[in-house]
């Protein structure tokens, strides 16, 4: 079976497992795309879960862009406070509110390459914007796309944005953001890092690195 193959037959069991809904689990309002960016470079080594509780207050106190630009460093860091890496990630939230405001005009981009100009964005981040607000095809690789990916013989690499060159080869393109979002609720419900339950995986035939049933 070629990688090609297989990953056609993932996509396959992810769809019938799943469905093919497509669903953020990071809260924002679809009117204000600089919510999404914000709360995904939040995200970072951070569950989702934190981090809807810590904007659904946060964008309530900064209901407009120009309010996070304008922010207090001190007084936004204790705003998020409890997610981790705060003091870094409030200096970049605030920096990248005003780069969007200075160049451009409050706009979110949807261009790869000037999402990732922006202070705290990530190709990880960018991808996240440019399929969840912009619709366009893109690989999200996160630590559960990464480590299921690996198991299942998809890639063997362990730089994010390889995996993602390799992902993007072998994967159907339609299914490029579905494949993120299906992976994720497969990560935490059944491949654990910690506990994988090989014996009630979908995707047990595939895999190149299920334990043996006994």
């Amino acid at each position: 079976m070629t990688k090609k193959e297989r990953a056609a037959g993932v996509c396959e069991k992810l769809n019938e497992e799943y469905g093919t809904d497509l669903r953020c689990y990071l809260e924002y309002d679809h009117e204000k795309p600089w919510q999404l960016l914000f709360a995904t470079i939040l995200s970072a080594q951070c569950t989702d879960e934190r981090v809807n509780i810590v904007t659904k207050d946060l964008y309530k106190k900064y209901p407009e862009l120009s309010d996070i630009a304008g922010a207090d460093l001190k007084e936004f860091e204790k705003d998020i406070f409890s997610i981790g890496f705060y003091h870094n990630k409030a200096k970049n939230i605030i920096a990248c509110a005003n780069v969007l405001l200075e160049d451009f005009d409050g706009e979110v981009p949807s261009d790869i390459d000037e999402l990732t100009s922006l202070p705290g964005v990530g190709r990880k981040t960018a991808n996240v914007i440019r399929g969840n607000i912009f619709n366009i095809q893109s690989i999200v690789v996160d630590t559960h796309v990464k480590r299921v990916s690996k198991l299942l013989g998809l890639t063997n690499e362990d730089d994010p944005e390889k995996v993602e060159r390799d992902l993007m080869k072998i994967l159907p393109k339609e299914q490029w953001i579905l494949y993120n979002f299906q992976v994720i609720a497969h990560g935490r419900k059944v491949c654990v890092a910690r506990r994988p339950a090989c014996m009630n995986c979908v995707l047990y035939d595939l895999c190149k690195n299920k334990k043996e049933k006994r």
